[in-house]
């Protein structure tokens, strides 16, 4: 994670520069707790901010009583799950032996972003995990590895060569009482559930919420933000979708209205490094093993599934303009706002009235993309 663009704050007589990470959650709960407004007599706005899946997450939750703990704990739960770096977590598990059996949950996760895999054409690959290890994106230790050995690693990414295989449990065993996931990965493979694991959390996170009663709650995983419901009073949340221009004065570029969805924008901004004065941030394209270099900035999905949000963003990203036009016009489960390198914005006509750039940007073309 880059440190050389975050946010500095004094506490006492030490100071502490955060991610960039934070820097956008700083932006994010800025508009959130301005739109806040009152809770419902009776009721209090629980806030909890927490570090996990390598990010800094804040949950803001109204309610009759606190659920802040049980909605932390099921995050940790999946953190534990998911994580490839946490050798003992089933991802990280399947890495090591190439194959096993997985939860119900853990592997309807994987199902689904093979889903998602296939529906961009291999533009999301969850394979592409040991070329981002080569660039040092998951350990800090950034390089710019050769074109050979890019070449070499690129013969084990390819999603397609994960064999899956869904048994129905029927005597209640297992992690779950649906199902059990068993996964084969081919010789040199390794998956990385990274590019979809937060959107799911904060969908899930927040059907375990609902489930628990409660109608109004925002929650921000590290800019990818879960909202339930509205605001209390009806009023729709408004979300500020982060500048990926470094220039910026305000740090946001527009600002989405919405209710019941998530909101999940990914960038060149969020994670990178530079070298002989170029940079190189962590969205890689499958089809070279380097950074993606399409003409988009930023790409923010809009939609009820948090996975498919989440996925579609990073493959949107590295498709680029075209071709995501063109997946949103043969789709029906999302909206998306497209910010390009030369500083345009496309926005999708079902967000056209819900989007609306910040004055610092109001002189900035903004191109409504319709069916």
């Amino acid at each position: 994670m880059s440190f050389d663009m975050g946010l500095l704050l004094d506490k006492g007589h030490k100071k502490i520069i955060y991610p960039r990470a934070v820097a956008a959650l700083a932006v994010i709960c800025i508009v959130s707790l301005l739109a806040w407004g009152c809770a419902f007599p009776g009721e209090k706005i629980y806030t909890s901010t927490i570090f996990a899946m390598d990010t800094v997450m804040e949950l803001q939750i109204a309610g009759r009583e606190d659920f802040t703990p049980e909605a932390e704990e099921y995050i940790r739960r999946l953190e534990r799950k998911l994580s490839v770096t946490d050798t003992a977590s089933e991802i990280a598990e399947l890495n090591a032996s190439g194959d096993g059996e997985l939860s119900e949950e853990v592997g309807n996760i994987l199902v689904h972003a093979l889903d998602v895999c296939d529906r961009t054409d291999g533009a999301l690959d969850i394979t592409i995990y040991p070329v981002l290890k080569a660039w040092g994106f998951t350990t800090g230790e950034y390089r710019v590895p050769g074109d050979d050995e890019i070449a070499e690693l690129l013969r084990n990414v390819d999603y397609k060569g994960i064999d899956i295989e869904v048994e129905e449990n029927t005597s209640g065993s297992g992690d779950g009482t649906g199902s059990t996931v068993k996964a084969g990965l081919s010789e040199g493979m390794q998956v990385d559930l990274g590019s979809v694991a937060k959107g799911y959390t904060g969908t899930a996170v927040a059907d375990m919420l609902r489930s628990e009663g409660v109608t109004h709650a925002l929650l921000n995983l590290g800019g990818n933000v879960q909202c339930i419901g509205s605001k209390p009073g009806g009023d729709p949340w408004r979300v500020a979708v982060k500048s990926p221009f470094p220039d910026s004065a305000s740090g946001m570029i527009g600002v989405v209205e919405a209710d019941d969805v998530a909101i999940i924008t990914s960038g060149g901004y969020e994670r990178y490094f530079e070298e002989d004065g170029k940079r190189y941030w962590h969205i890689l394209d499958p089809a070279t093993g380097k950074p993606a270099e399409n003409g988009l900035v930023s790409v923010t999905i809009v939609g009820e599934d948090g996975l498919l949000c989440d996925g579609l963003s990073t493959a949107l990203f590295v498709e680029g303009l075209d071709k995501a036009i063109e997946q949103y016009r043969k789709s029906e489960d999302f909206e998306a706002i497209f910010v390009t390198e030369d500083r345009e914005v496309y926005v999708t006509e079902g967000l056209s009235e819900k989007f609306s750039l910040t004055a610092e940007y109001s002189d900035m073309p903004l191109h409504v993309v319709t069916k």
